[in-house]
């Protein structure tokens, strides 16, 4: 409340000193800049309103999983999971399989779990990676259920046995040597067919599967592959133990030239159709193809949710947290999401619900698949999968097919009605609105062990391409049909409406900020003070809204678990992402609101170079590729330099430093901050010699530029 009442009197303070347009004040401060910098703090203020939103409802849950296993084990519902991959070179086969093992392994009946592949590059690579791991798994889950072992990705698991002390893995060192070996020779297999980028003769003739490629023309013009690699009703579909296998299918769906894909909203549809006729689990969870599963417990977690008597039918889907296993002490790009993941995804489920987040949710089937709330209908859960098949497997792994050609949407409601919306790179979030906004609830859910690990991006350039995705989609949500503002209205909470908002409001905060980092430091340059002096009592509220800000968000993350230099590092990457991802962002979804552009998905890389990997882990910021985000930065970075240099020159030279301070205090401490901040920026422009420094010709360019406007400024204002 207090710092909302210091935001009027600063709004106040801006009113009460309207510059007079014919009576510059120093000569220089015109109309227009008191109106940017009054529209930037009013946007301030009002983004900072939407954020406290996801602050006054929080919600923290807990499971009795133990209860559920008394009530419903012979009960339980089939779950059908969706891993879903784009590129190998970008993915690499081997981190694929390691997800779509750890989904294999979870500690549930293991006739109810059906685990889909969703190839959108349709690689022969891909697929006899997932070849190989249908015949590793008679070992892998086994192996797991005996020891009980965590996590249940094979390449994290030995990664963390390696870790830790001998004696603690004595009891099974027999069995831990043998199959940590029979995983090498498959990974050693995998990563050679890799490396000579085909499938050799030998290795084909092993699988009719392979037959299919021979009429591949490339990965945006093929047939539908479908192949059931693990049938788990056939009797004979057992690991070594003589224990029934999950089943396990992978699916590239059909791609032609002509017909637009819908990028991974398409082929989750096309997963939910397929698995549908082959196995119907009840319950879906989709999850990325790097972000394999952690805890072996999440599927009973999920189903506490759905299966409870009183709240259960309400809740169409679970959503966990997203973490990474690679994220650095100090979290060089701010990867942990741990704002995210502790503080306001438990204040939108306060309010109905977190938003759907595109993996590790569980969702179920029917309502993507179109069905409507009706408080007085409740679907039925507990059942298992246990409907005859007519079909061979060979008609069934036909009849499958159709449903995922280019043709079976057309005049359908699929991508509208059913399904994951499409028309969005964030396809999640829409789906998720839209589902909450038919009356559905939606639950957070944040086990003690984290349920899912991935990868993050390991350069400054991936992670702004990512979030510049993110922050287009959700902009063109907020422009479209399904605005959280509009379409939302009357049918969820208005705290969950303000919190869609402060996502969908991301890339607008390009311009406030890029305001606040250039003109202020301009006018620094040449001497002009754009706030109160420091004897003024108009300064008291800018600086408790300063001080009480930063002082909370401190807080804050430190009380979520992380680092005081962790919080500097995810200031530094907020005001990247408002000045070039966002920035970006804004300007693309504006172009295609007015038919100028089309919508674009692009992958996330998955790995690195080993040197970029080193600097990774050392917290050395990467730049190292020629970029136009890099072009802004380091301009934006120097501009602020030049200014504060130049400002350092006239307290020498000119009136000193007494009174350049009294007026002039406010806009000292803001360049300053940017000065400091961009510390990482100086260094790969001028102090590093190594591949991760910035490159020449962005140097130039940056250089080029900041001189010219601060040269302009000077002389010609």
């Amino acid at each position: 409340m207090d710092t909302c009442l210091c935001l009027r009197q600063e709004e106040r303070r801006r009113l009460s000193h309207i510059p007079n347009e014919r009576d510059h004040q120093n000569g220089r401060l015109t109309l227009w800049v008191w109106i940017g910098l009054f529209a930037a703090e009013l946007w301030f203020g009002f983004y900072w309103i939407l954020t406290q939103a996801l602050r006054w409802k929080r919600v923290h849950r807990q499971t009795l999983r133990n209860r559920l296993s008394q009530r419903y084990e012979s009960e339980l519902p089939g779950v059908d999971i969706f891993v879903c991959t784009a590129d190998p070179k970008i993915e690499p086969p081997t981190m694929v399989i390691n997800t779509v093992l750890s989904v294999m392994a979870y500690d549930y009946p293991t006739d109810k779990l059906s685990v889909y592949l969703s190839d959108d590059a349709g690689s022969d690579l891909t697929f006899y990676a997932l070849m190989e791991a249908s015949h590793f798994c008679k070992h892998w889950i086994p192996y797991c259920k005996k020891f009980n072992v965590e996590p249940r990705s094979p390449a994290a698991y030995f990664i963390k046995v390696g870790e830790a002390r001998g004696d603690d893995h004595k009891s099974q060192s027999k069995d831990l040597a043998a199959i940590k070996r029979l995983y090498e020779e498959m990974e050693n297999r995998i990563q050679t067919a890799t490396k000579l980028g085909r499938i050799t003769e030998e290795i084909r003739m092993k699988h009719k599967g392979f037959s299919h490629w021979d009429s591949y023309s490339s990965r945006l013009d093929h047939d539908t592959i479908l192949q059931i690699l693990i049938d788990g009703r056939d009797p004979n579909a057992v690991d070594n133990e003589g224990c029934a296998l999950p089943t396990l299918v992978y699916l590239a769906r059909e791609k032609r030239p002509q017909y637009f894909h819908n990028f991974k909203a398409g082929a989750m549809n096309a997963l939910i159709r397929v698995s549908l006729k082959i196995s119907n689990g009840p319950v879906t969870l989709n999850v990325d193809c790097d972000m394999y599963s952690n805890n072996s417990q999440a599927v009973r977690d999920a189903l506490c949710f759905f299966m409870d008597e009183e709240k259960g039918h309400e809740v169409a889907f679970v959503q966990f947290p997203q973490n990474f296993d690679n994220v650095t002490k100090n979290e060089l790009y701010s990867n942990s999401f741990r704002i995210y993941n502790e503080v306001e995804f438990e204040g939108m489920d306060g309010y109905g619900g977190p938003i759907y987040c595109g993996s590790g949710c569980f969702h179920r089937r029917e309502i993507l698949c179109g069905r409507k709330y009706d408080k007085e209908t409740k679907i039925e859960l507990k059942r298992g999968n246990d409907s005859k098949r007519e079909e061979s497997l060979l008609e069934l792994e036909e009849t499958s097919k159709a449903l995922a050609s280019c043709t079976f949407e057309a005049n359908t409601q699929w991508g509208k009605e059913i399904g994951l919306k499409y028309g969005c790179p964030v396809e999640d979030v829409i789906t998720g609105i839209w589902i909450q906004c038919q009356g559905w609830k939606s639950v957070y859910c944040k086990p003690e062990r984290d349920a899912f690990l991935g990868v993050s991006p390991t350069t400054l350039l991936q992670f702004l391409v990512q979030r510049k995705r993110w922050s287009e989609g959700d902009f063109q949500i907020m422009l479209s049909r399904y605005s959280p503002a509009r379409y939302a209205h009357g049918k969820i909470s208005l705290g969950l409406r303000l919190g869609y908002c402060c996502y969908c409001l991301w890339a607008p905060n390009c311009l406030p900020a890029l305001f606040y980092s250039i003109v202020p430091s301009l006018y620094l340059l040449k001497g002009i003070p754009l706030f109160p002096m420091i004897s003024s009592p108009w300064i008291i509220p800018f600086a408790y809204v300063m001080f009480a800000k930063y002082t909370c968000s401190l807080a804050e993350f430190l009380w979520s678990g992380g680092t005081a230099l962790g919080w500097w590092n995810e200031q530094r990457l907020w005001l990247y992402l408002r000045t070039t991802s966002f920035l970006f962002a804004f300007i693309d979804t504006i172009l295609k609101t007015l038919g100028f552009s089309e919508s674009s998905f692009v992958v996330t890389e998955k790995v690195a170079d080993e040197d970029v990997s080193q600097r990774y882990e050392k917290e050395i910021m990467e730049f190292g590729a020629a970029s136009s985000m890099f072009t802004i930065l380091s301009a934006l970075a120097l501009l602020n330099l030049f200014c504060m240099i130049g400002a350092v020159k006239k307290v020498i030279v000119g009136d000193g430093y007494v009174k350049f301070y009294e007026t002039m205090l406010l806009q000292i401490l803001l360049c300053s901050a940017l000065v400091l901040i961009n510390w990482p920026l100086y260094q790969g422009l001028f102090l590093r010699k190594d591949n991760g420094k910035m490159p020449s010709s962005v140097t130039t360019k940056s250089l080029v530029l900041a001189l010219s406007v601060c040269t302009c400024f000077t002389f010609l204002y």
